[in-house]
């Protein structure tokens, strides 16, 4: 799939490119009457509709299959045996090894329609419910991979917990969840 993806993608740039570049600059300097389009300038605008489409389609096929897990496997539901903290320290418990810095990452987006929703939720005012349930979502899959990761190093805890969170492209927004991975003295 992400190959297809990848064909799409780079059709529909290499249309894009080409009927920006090349057509209009041919349109505007080289017609004065009304003639037929060229079959390169058809060929460009296929490629953009065909590669759009390709990638819509891969996408909701991955969506339907469950997401992007055959690309990237998902962290694990924490069992609850990693306590998980913002403060330095675990109460009345003492620290005896410092794993190192772990984290957990994630770049999450809603779909189209949610997004025009929230923009006219917007104009009205209220909650954005639907970038509270994205974020929401976000931050539960960074935890996740933090506490996977924090797993695989035999940790007991993690301290210092924090979170970023940054805006990619429109509605996209990364998160990412870090902290420090102890083990903690018996």
């Amino acid at each position: 799939m992400k190959t297809l993806r990848y064909i799409g993608s780079s059709a529909f740039v290499l249309g894009l490119f080409v009927t920006i570049f090349a057509g209009v600059p041919w349109h505007v300097f080289v017609v004065e009457d009304p003639v037929p389009v060229p079959l390169w300038l058809q060929i460009a605008i296929c490629l953009i509709l065909g590669g759009i489409l390709l990638v819509l389609v891969t996408v909701a096929i991955e969506q339907e299959m469950g997401g992007i897990a055959a690309e990237a496997p998902q962290a694990p539901e924490p069992d609850g045996t990693i306590r998980v903290l913002n403060s330095s320290e675990v109460p009345g418990r003492r620290t005896s090894e410092i794993l190192g810095v772990v984290q957990g990452h994630t770049v999450f987006a809603i779909w189209l329609g949610k997004d025009l929703s929230a923009l006219i939720r917007l104009v009205l005012g209220g909650e954005l419910t639907e970038y509270t349930e994205m974020m929401g979502r976000a931050r539960t899959t960074a935890m996740n991979r933090m506490i996977a990761q924090a797993a695989t190093m035999g940790a007991d805890a993690i301290i210092n917990v924090r979170y970023m969170t940054t805006s990619v492209v429109g509605s996209a927004a990364e998160l990412l969840a870090y902290g420090t991975a102890v083990k903690l003295a018996e």
